[in-house]
């Protein structure tokens, strides 16, 4: 983009999100005061949905076959820039990983960008996206084709902080969520007991065994678990267990690796105490981020043009999004921006008060200015065809990536 253009195309930018403010912080809090879990968010997306028809976009409700997805698009030209929303919320802590500040973020990047979309040849599209904090939401809608048709596609996610971190420099691990059951014979704990068959005692023995396992596991591999059915009383040796159990790494191949000996941990259960046992993929794999460097490189520059500091010598990760699906199939950036001052871990209840503050409604205006100065740089000179030659080049059908849940 020439000099005085991108000039130009900033100030629109930043008069539009301006113009938008108290909208948008609105719209936050909203949603933030109003929390509803994976695939359940009918009231968040009907208020998403309404506020973009306000502005103007051409809104398609439940898309995809997901009640709480939609489509919402701005603008006919050939460079689809798909900025998504994320709106479920955490059990019990709420907004405590800060979803409300992205849907309004995302909602703020492409008012940001409506007044240059004839210019740029955009078409503006907003996906939203449910049930990122369980269910792969994105995942499911990759496998039903919803980012066929996209040249870019991005969002920003909220984070502690007290500076911000380059984009090239975050990153994600891979996850595998599994279900486990086991099967036993009920019988009264004392009058009984040699007549149970006790699953509980199964599920002792795995995850006794996976905690051993962990001298052979690399350092990037985390493994968490619990027991979500586990019998009703004390007198009754339960006769069936359910164990969910998540394993991360960053390499599709490690985690591979590692979810092989977890299964046969839980097996060694089941044959140390004559139950049966069962696995069951609880939902997608969350793919490992891959950010895009061109795109990486316009954010952080985007970042910095609101006043923000943007430190590119350390590196960040950890914590998993089904946002990587997305990075797999079309360029894309899942950047980390700062709720600055905050020090509270993602999914707890201070980090959800933290995500309704002036420190967050800042960095809801501050990340949609990063992000539609991302697309407009994206769009412009040589980068747009860049993107667009990727785009042409892509077989068609082939973002259709299956969601994986046998």
């Amino acid at each position: 983009m020439e000099a005085q253009a991108a000039e130009a195309a900033e100030s629109a930018i930043k008069q539009a999100v301006e113009a938008n403010k108290a909208e948008l912080v609105e719209l936050s809090h909203t949603i933030h005061e109003m929390p509803e879990l994976s695939f359940e968010e009918h009231k968040t997306s009907a208020l998403v949905e309404d506020f973009l028809e306000r502005h103007d976009f051409s809104v398609e409700r439940g898309t995809y076959d997901m009640s709480t997805a939609f489509t919402a698009t701005y603008g006919s030209g050939p460079f689809n820039a798909m900025i998504c929303a994320e709106y479920d919320a955490l059990p019990d802590v709420g907004h405590a990983c800060g979803h409300n500040v992205i849907a309004a973020m995302s909602l703020g990047a492409a008012l940001a960008l409506q007044p240059l979309a004839d210019e740029l040849g955009l078409t503006i599209t907003v996906q939203g996206t449910p049930a990122e904090e369980h269910g792969g939401g994105k995942a499911i809608l990759i496998e039903r084709g919803a980012w066929e048709d996209a040249t870019i596609s991005l969002m920003a996610h909220g984070a502690p902080g007290t500076y911000d971190i380059a984009c090239e420099n975050t990153s994600s691990r891979s996850v595998d969520r599994f279900d486990i059951t086991y099967k036993g014979l009920a019988a009264h704990a004392d009058a009984y007991p040699t007549k149970g068959i006790n699953t509980m005692s199964a599920a002792t023995v795995a995850l006794t065994a996976i905690g051993l396992l962990r001298q052979q596991m690399a350092d990037d591999v985390h493994i968490n678990s619990y027991i979500s059915h586990g019998g009703s009383a004390t007198n009754i040796i339960p006769d069936t267990t359910v164990v969910r159990i998540e394993v991360r790494s960053k390499a599709n191949e490690e985690l591979e690796r590692c979810v092989d000996m977890v299964m046969r941990c839980f097996e060694a259960g089941a044959v140390a105490t004559g139950c049966t046992w069962a696995k069951q993929r609880a939902e997608p794999r969350y793919e490992a981020l891959h950010q895009d460097p061109v795109l990486s490189e316009a954010w952080d520059a985007g970042l910095r043009g609101t006043g923000r500091v943007v430190d590119g010598t350390i590196e960040a990760g950890g914590g998993s999004t089904d946002m990587g699906n997305v990075s797999q199939v079309v360029p894309a950036i899942h950047p980390a921006i700062a709720i600055l001052g905050s020090s509270a871990s993602q999914h707890t209840y201070q980090f959800a008060k933290d995500a309704m503050t002036p420190a967050a409604d800042q960095t809801c205006l501050d990340g949609a200015i990063a992000l539609a100065q991302t697309v407009a740089t994206a769009a412009s000179g040589d980068n747009r065809e860049h993107f667009l030659a990727q785009q042409r080049s892509r077989r068609p059908g082939s973002t259709k990536v299956p969601a994986g849940m046998e």
